[in-house]
């Protein structure tokens, strides 16, 4: 592990796979509730590791770590290439998002010690193979999620792989065992299993894209709700699959979907994870009100608890989603 905990990026391994956590150092917001941890996965497309998942949505105006983790494994080539048409791909990508779940308990508890967070809920996120993971953590429960927000989640393998058959014109070569995995992590009949479990969810897809298209995602947002798997919101932005340029192993500056995306992730999870600091500016006269009808603070210490007005100025926001609300 290595980093500043202050105001620098730390850099460690979690249950064996690499990270990159982002301190919380939004200066307008603090943590309103017990989370204290968002983890996101990067895919198998750009961006394909963590620390350029964390250079391309970083979330920075949400107050609380945000520990990008890598994928355990790696593709010989991105989901809307011909690889994906070759058993080993598929297996490969299958292997990858269980065994991130799989790991996720250890890999919590590893970064819990390294940043000396306190146990509790966890708030995922998830770009393409690891927004699938993300929601398949959510289903099989063995941490307790607070929310969960998938970019362009791989909905079912198999379609994506019957896109690529379609421009292609080769068909795939799936074995027996490599079909039976992947059939597996089709999100959409895992739904059910979703009922009950209450968690907010944001699902992000691409008008132009080609691995998961759009109506995909709203037909996994339609599946969700039929299950009663709690609130679950989606949005479309003119994109496609990718939120880095190729290679999308090292960090780079975000292009315009990466910023917009980043954008939609931060303004809802501060929804739901903090409080503008300017809130508890009223709790604090209340307060300072109180100790001086008991006589324990004078009429000038009660005046400076607070700045006259304060509690009318407007909220600073990290920005409007864009897109279209479904």
């Amino acid at each position: 592990m290595s980093g500043d905990h202050s105001n620098r990026p730390v850099h460690g391994t979690a249950a064996g796979d690499p990270y990159v956590a982002l301190p919380p150092t939004a200066v307008d917001a603090t943590a309103s509730g017990p989370v204290r941890l968002i983890v996101a996965w990067p895919g198998f497309d750009p961006p394909r590791t963590a620390a350029a998942l964390a250079a391309a949505i970083p979330m920075t105006g949400v107050p609380v770590w945000r520990v990008f983790l890598d994928l355990p494994g790696r593709s010989p080539g991105g989901l809307g290439s011909g690889a994906i048409l070759e058993s080993e791909a598929v297996e490969a990508y299958c292997a990858a998002v269980e065994g991130a779940v799989e790991r996720l308990p250890g890999a919590l508890a590893d970064i819990r010690r390294d940043l000396a967070l306190p146990d509790g809920p966890v708030a995922l996120a998830g770009f393409s193979a690891g927004a699938a993971a993300a929601l398949l953590a959510v289903l099989r429960g063995e941490v307790p999620v607070a929310a969960a927000a998938l970019v362009t989640p791989v909905v079912a393998p198999g379609r994506a792989a019957r896109a690529v058959e379609k421009r292609s014109g080769r068909d795939r070569d799936w074995s027996p065992h490599a079909v039976a995995l992947a059939d597996r992590l089709d999100l959409g009949s895992l739904a059910p299993g979703m009922a009950g479990r209450d968690v907010p969810t944001l699902l992000i897809g691409g008008a132009r894209d080609r691995v998961v298209p759009a109506r995909e995602i709203s037909g996994l947002r339609d599946v969700l709700r039929l299950h009663g798997a709690g609130p679950v919101e989606s949005t479309t932005f003119r994109m496609g699959h990718a939120l880095a340029a190729e290679p999308g192993t090292e960090p780079r500056p975000p292009i315009t979907e990466a910023v917009q995306v980043d954008t939609a992730l931060t303004d809802w999870f501060r929804d739901r994870l903090a409080r503008p600091l300017d809130a508890e500016a009223p709790d604090q006269a209340d307060q300072a009100d109180q100790a001086d009808r008991a006589g324990a603070r004078s009429a000038d210490e009660r005046h400076g608890a607070w700045a006259a007005g304060e509690q009318d100025a407007p909220q600073a926001r990290p920005g409007a989603v864009a897109g279209h609300h479904l």
